[in-house]
């Protein structure tokens, strides 16, 4: 009986010993599969509702990016103070630069240049054209107002780069969110130095404008 009882412990001790061994071997597999995936991630997100909506986004930011070429010139022409009416210049410049780039963008990712109407830009850019009307002609005010409307334009093209870098790394476009990149990191250039503007010496001048 007591060799039975032994025999029958060693049967049951093999099997719970196999069974915690597949469970194991099971996990191990699973966290592997799950690994694999994360470092693929994207690699089959291609023909999908997102890549669909990154798309979509891409011509909207096309739009807004050409919208200003014709919106900067007016900005510029209406600036008193002569650093400002450079850094409009030059973000003019800039600004056409990153159009070509989108249309590079498009033809990396199989898709033609299309430009879809952003209604925020169109808002954004009509109420610079607001400020330059409401606004007296030489004065440091109408600069100060011409900066706001400036940074509203880079705050919305900051968000949208922003996300758009972080869409194209998980659709696996790398080379794409490296070139989306670049023009975010252009836009927050562009937004500091019309801060650093203001604060030189603009908003100090403006404060001192005796009202009429």
């Amino acid at each position: 009986m007591k060799n039975t009882k032994k025999f029958t412990m060693e049967k049951s001790t093999g099997k719970t010993t196999k069974a915690v061994a597949d469970k194991t071997a099971s996990k191990s597999t699973s966290k592997k599969s799950t690994t694999q995936k994360k470092s693929g991630e994207g690699k089959g997100a291609h023909d999908s509702l997102l890549l669909d909506f990154f798309v979509d986004e891409l011509k909207d930011i096309y739009w807004a990016e050409k919208h200003l070429v014709k919106a900067l010139p007016k900005l510029e022409k209406a600036a008193t103070s002569e650093e400002l009416q450079q850094a409009f210049a030059d973000h003019l410049e800039q600004t056409k630069e990153h159009v070509t780039r989108l249309e590079n963008v498009f033809e990396m990712i199989g898709e033609k240049a299309q430009a879809k109407k952003c209604d925020a830009m169109e808002g954004i850019t009509k109420e610079g054209e607001g400020v330059i009307e409401e606004t007296e002609e030489g004065t440091a005010t109408r600069d100060v107002a011409l900066i706001m409307a400036g940074q509203k334009a880079e705050h919305y093209e900051i968000a949208t780069y922003g996300g758009l870098v972080q869409l194209a790394k998980t659709l696996g476009y790398e080379d794409v969110a490296g070139v989306l990149h670049q023009t975010l990191e252009e836009e927050k250039e562009a937004d500091e130095l019309l801060t650093e503007i203001a604060e030189n010496n603009i908003n100090y001048e403006a404060s001192e404008e005796p009202e009429e």
